[in-house]
Protein backbone atom coordinates (compact mmCIF):
# COMPACT_ATOMS: atom_id res chain seq x y z
CA UNK A 1 0.00 0.00 0.00
CA UNK A 2 1.65 3.43 -0.87
CA UNK A 3 2.30 5.74 2.17
CA UNK A 4 -0.30 9.15 2.26
CA UNK A 5 1.48 12.24 2.96
CA UNK A 6 -0.10 15.28 4.08
CA UNK A 7 1.55 18.37 2.65
CA UNK A 8 1.99 21.87 4.56
CA UNK A 9 2.40 24.93 3.03
CA UNK A 10 1.94 28.56 2.98
CA UNK A 11 -1.17 28.23 0.19
CA UNK A 12 -0.67 32.29 -1.09
CA UNK A 13 2.97 32.59 -0.88
CA UNK A 14 4.05 29.14 -2.06
CA UNK A 15 1.37 27.42 -4.35
CA UNK A 16 3.01 27.57 -7.36
CA UNK A 17 6.24 25.53 -5.97
CA UNK A 18 4.52 23.64 -3.78
CA UNK A 19 2.72 22.44 -6.94
CA UNK A 20 6.18 21.55 -8.44
CA UNK A 21 7.00 18.93 -5.28
CA UNK A 22 3.56 17.37 -5.15
CA UNK A 23 3.67 16.93 -8.79
CA UNK A 24 6.94 15.18 -8.73
CA UNK A 25 4.89 12.68 -6.00
CA UNK A 26 1.88 11.73 -7.91
CA UNK A 27 3.65 11.17 -11.06
CA UNK A 28 5.53 8.69 -9.00
CA UNK A 29 2.39 6.77 -8.47
CA UNK A 30 2.00 8.22 -4.70
CA UNK A 31 -0.60 9.85 -3.10
CA UNK A 32 -0.65 13.10 -1.50
CA UNK A 33 -2.96 14.90 1.09
CA UNK A 34 -3.08 18.60 1.90
CA UNK A 35 -3.74 20.05 -1.32
CA UNK A 36 -6.67 22.05 -2.84
CA UNK A 37 -7.34 24.25 -5.76
CA UNK A 38 -8.43 28.07 -5.60
CA UNK A 39 -11.91 27.37 -5.98
CA UNK A 40 -12.68 24.75 -3.77
CA UNK A 41 -10.06 26.87 -0.98
CA UNK A 42 -12.16 29.64 -1.35
CA UNK A 43 -15.14 27.31 -0.89
CA UNK A 44 -14.15 25.65 2.35
CA UNK A 45 -13.02 29.63 3.40
CA UNK A 46 -16.26 31.13 2.74
CA UNK A 47 -17.95 28.83 5.21
CA UNK A 48 -15.32 30.33 7.87
CA UNK A 49 -12.26 29.03 10.37
CA UNK A 50 -13.67 26.52 11.63
CA UNK A 51 -14.28 24.73 8.29
CA UNK A 52 -10.91 25.33 7.25
CA UNK A 53 -9.70 23.40 10.94
CA UNK A 54 -12.41 20.38 9.48
CA UNK A 55 -10.43 20.40 6.27
CA UNK A 56 -6.93 20.38 7.79
CA UNK A 57 -8.53 17.54 10.05
CA UNK A 58 -10.12 15.14 7.30
CA UNK A 59 -7.32 15.63 5.15
CA UNK A 60 -4.67 14.90 8.25
CA UNK A 61 -6.72 11.56 8.25
CA UNK A 62 -4.81 8.44 7.14
CA UNK A 63 -1.84 9.88 6.73
CA UNK A 64 1.73 8.67 8.35
CA UNK A 65 4.23 11.53 7.17
CA UNK A 66 3.75 15.70 7.13
CA UNK A 67 6.28 17.42 4.92
CA UNK A 68 6.48 20.83 5.32
CA UNK A 69 7.20 22.50 2.06
CA UNK A 70 9.12 25.64 4.00
CA UNK A 71 9.14 28.96 2.17
CA UNK A 72 10.10 32.69 3.46
CA UNK A 73 6.74 32.72 5.43
CA UNK A 74 5.33 29.08 6.13
CA UNK A 75 6.12 28.35 9.31
CA UNK A 76 4.61 31.75 11.06
CA UNK A 77 1.40 31.12 9.04
CA UNK A 78 -1.49 29.95 11.60
CA UNK A 79 -3.13 26.92 9.28
CA UNK A 80 0.43 25.40 8.86
CA UNK A 81 1.28 25.85 12.60
CA UNK A 82 -2.41 24.27 13.08
CA UNK A 83 -1.24 21.07 10.25
CA UNK A 84 2.16 20.56 12.64
CA UNK A 85 0.62 20.33 15.49
CA UNK A 86 -1.88 18.07 14.34
CA UNK A 87 0.38 16.16 12.76
CA UNK A 88 2.69 15.45 16.45
CA UNK A 89 -0.84 14.52 18.18
CA UNK A 90 -1.81 11.67 15.00
CA UNK A 91 2.10 10.75 15.62
CA UNK A 92 2.77 11.35 12.48
CA UNK A 93 6.60 12.09 11.29
CA UNK A 94 7.20 15.57 10.13
CA UNK A 95 9.99 16.30 7.79
CA UNK A 96 10.94 20.49 6.62
CA UNK A 97 11.57 20.73 3.17
CA UNK A 98 12.67 23.94 1.90
CA UNK A 99 11.19 25.58 -1.57
CA UNK A 100 12.68 28.75 -2.00
CA UNK A 101 14.73 27.89 -4.75
CA UNK A 102 12.17 26.87 -6.37
CA UNK A 103 10.90 28.63 -9.18
CA UNK A 104 7.29 30.17 -8.88
CA UNK A 105 5.24 29.19 -12.29
CA UNK A 106 4.22 32.43 -12.87
CA UNK A 107 6.88 34.70 -12.08
CA UNK A 108 10.00 32.47 -12.30
CA UNK A 109 11.22 34.35 -9.35
CA UNK A 110 12.53 32.23 -6.13
CA UNK A 111 12.58 33.30 -2.74
CA UNK A 112 14.11 33.87 0.23
CA UNK A 113 15.01 30.80 2.56
CA UNK A 114 12.26 30.65 5.38
CA UNK A 115 13.33 30.27 8.96
CA UNK A 116 13.28 27.06 10.49
CA UNK A 117 13.63 27.54 13.84
CA UNK A 118 10.42 29.45 14.26
CA UNK A 119 8.08 28.80 17.22
CA UNK A 120 5.29 26.64 15.67
CA UNK A 121 3.65 26.15 19.46
CA UNK A 122 4.26 26.14 22.74
CA UNK A 123 4.47 23.27 25.70
CA UNK A 124 2.51 22.37 28.29
CA UNK A 125 4.94 24.10 30.73
CA UNK A 126 5.23 27.68 28.46
CA UNK A 127 8.36 26.86 26.94
CA UNK A 128 8.26 27.48 23.09
CA UNK A 129 8.62 24.89 20.24
CA UNK A 130 10.73 25.18 17.80
CA UNK A 131 10.13 23.62 13.99
CA UNK A 132 13.86 22.89 13.67
CA UNK A 133 13.38 20.97 17.67
CA UNK A 134 10.48 19.05 16.52
CA UNK A 135 10.94 18.12 12.65
CA UNK A 136 12.09 14.55 12.14
CA UNK A 137 14.56 15.60 8.82
CA UNK A 138 15.46 18.83 7.48
CA UNK A 139 16.32 19.19 3.91
CA UNK A 140 16.21 21.44 0.52
CA UNK A 141 14.55 20.15 -2.22
CA UNK A 142 16.68 21.88 -5.08
CA UNK A 143 20.15 21.22 -3.17
CA UNK A 144 19.19 17.89 -2.16
CA UNK A 145 17.41 16.51 -5.04
CA UNK A 146 14.30 16.01 -3.66
CA UNK A 147 12.54 14.99 -7.06
CA UNK A 148 14.70 12.02 -6.43
CA UNK A 149 14.92 11.77 -3.04
CA UNK A 150 11.69 13.01 -1.82
CA UNK A 151 10.66 9.15 -1.28
CA UNK A 152 13.38 8.35 0.72
CA UNK A 153 13.28 11.43 3.39
CA UNK A 154 10.06 10.49 4.02
CA UNK A 155 10.85 6.99 4.37
CA UNK A 156 13.17 7.41 6.40
CA UNK A 157 11.22 9.51 8.83
CA UNK A 158 8.56 7.27 8.92
CA UNK A 159 10.37 4.35 9.65
CA UNK A 160 12.35 6.45 12.63
CA UNK A 161 8.87 7.04 14.18
CA UNK A 162 7.55 3.68 13.94
CA UNK A 163 5.25 4.13 10.92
Amino acid sequence: MARRVFFSFHYDDDINRSMTVRNSWVTQGKEAAGFIDKAEFEKVKKDGESAIYRWIDKQLEGTSVTVVLIGRETLNRRYVQYEIRKSIKRGNAIIGVYINEIKDMRTQMTTSKGNSHTIIGYYNDGTPAYFDDICDGLYDYTQNNGYYNLGSWIEKAARNKGK
